[in-house]
């Protein structure tokens, strides 16, 4: 039996511990992640959010060996039984399944703190994305910003125009103050369309040695 990787051009991937059968977190792979991680013997996904195949542990060092890999009676999903190194979660945790619905409570702690690890920008991402599906009575000014769009694009335009005056007039201490600000609010603006910020590094990796003119011809051809 084989995947028909036409018929089914993403395929849900379960990672399950080869030793204690603890399923330990869901992703996605295409055919080139299947194949990577085949002929590698590590996990590889293709990331719906960031749109590019990415191997489990790639910032963080948390790979995952795999040792089998399961094929359901429909062809379309696979079970990786693999020894994680490290964690399995972004978050720090053991696995990415830590909060039951039942008992509405998080029931696993976190064994490392990740912070370093991914970059503040990407934590910060993440953070952003948790305050979006927190509960209704659970407030914050993130949450605010994400439930009122008109309030998010009118502060993300004024800390555009607080940082243009602070490079204008201001000291190199108020310029990074308020180019921090613009890049909070900025962050949250790409939380409310689910946009990873690895999606803009990637645009401005495809930009790099390309002249700024050309770059601006492209954009007009499209």
């Amino acid at each position: 039996m084989t995947i028909d990787w036409k018929k089914n051009p993403l395929i849900p991937a379960i990672a399950q511990d080869a030793q204690t059968n603890e399923i330990l977190m869901l992703a996605y792979m295409n055919e080139e992640a299947y194949n990577l991680t085949l002929s590698t013997g590590y996990a590889h996904y293709f990331s719906r959010s960031k749109q590019r195949i990415w191997k489990k542990g790639e910032s963080s060092g948390h790979t995952q060996e795999v040792k089998d890999v399961l094929l359901d009676c429909d062809a379309d999903t696979v079970v990786l039984k693999i020894k994680q190194n490290g964690v399995a979660c972004h978050t720090g945790r053991k696995s990415c399944f830590f909060t039951s619905v039942m008992q509405d409570r998080v029931i696993l702690d976190k064994e490392v703190n990740t912070d370093s690890i991914y970059g503040v920008v990407d934590t910060l991402y993440h953070t952003i994305l948790e305050r979006k599906h927190a509960p209704a009575d659970q407030k914050s000014w993130t949450k605010k910003l994400l439930d009122d769009k008109a309030l998010l694009l009118s502060k993300i335009r004024e800390e555009a125009d607080e940082v243009c005056v602070a490079i204008d007039k201001e000291s190199d201490e108020q310029v990074i103050y308020e180019a921090a600000d613009l890049l909070y609010h900025t962050l949250v603006g790409l939380g409310y369309r689910e946009i990873s910020p690895d999606r803009v590094k990637q645009e401005l990796a495809r930009r790099f040695g390309m002249s700024g003119i050309e770059e601006k011809e492209n954009r007009t051809k499209k």
